[in-house]
């Protein structure tokens, strides 16, 4: 199995994770009786590292899609001999990789953060736990963590993939000569 495949293997089953982690964690909504008469529905939008996680997690699977495709059209097109003209698509492809991934992580850890807050409260400040009246949207919440870290590791295989890639272009005498 060459390296092209194993890439394109990784970056399907990321994409397939921010997809069911921006799903999780959208469609995730539970109405629980706070008093006897008032009711409060629990969703995605009473707290904005959730709400920025969907769309971080949806650009991120688009971006995947994109590089699948692309990867796909230069793979039936491309000649042994026309590795070298191809460098600058490396140079982009490891860039936006790294980015995608840190992106994906720091949207993931702040989602994580604030659902930590709503797990356990603070008593300080007088915040109750949320997770005492919305059991199942915290569960789900959690399983929507674990999908996004998962899908994290996977864009750093990819990531370690793609900077291998770049950096095949370069010979180590090359590589070091600044003239």
């Amino acid at each position: 199995m060459d390296i092209m495949r194993v890439e394109a293997f990784l970056r399907v089953c990321a994409t397939l994770l921010f997809i069911t982690t921006a799903c999780l964690v959208r469609l995730d909504t539970q109405t629980s009786l706070i008093f006897t008469s008032f009711s409060r529905t629990a969703t995605f939008r009473d707290m904005n590292a959730l709400f920025v996680l969907v769309f971080i997690d949806i650009a991120a699977a688009g971006y995947n899609l994109i590089q699948l495709v692309i990867r796909g059209l230069l793979s039936s097109h491309l000649k042994p001999d026309m590795t070298t003209s191809y460098k600058h698509l490396a140079w982009l492809s490891f860039l936006f990789d790294q980015v995608v991934a840190y992106m994906v992580f720091a949207a993931t850890s702040a989602a994580l953060t604030a659902s930590l807050l709503a797990l356990t409260g603070e008593h300080d400040l007088f915040w109750m736990k949320l997770c005492n009246k919305f059991n199942r949207f915290c569960t789900q919440i959690g399983g929507a963590m674990l999908c996004g870290y998962t899908a994290f590791i996977f864009m750093v295989m990819v990531s370690s993939l793609s900077a291998f890639g770049l950096f095949r272009h370069y010979s180590p005498r090359s590589f070091l000569d600044l003239k």
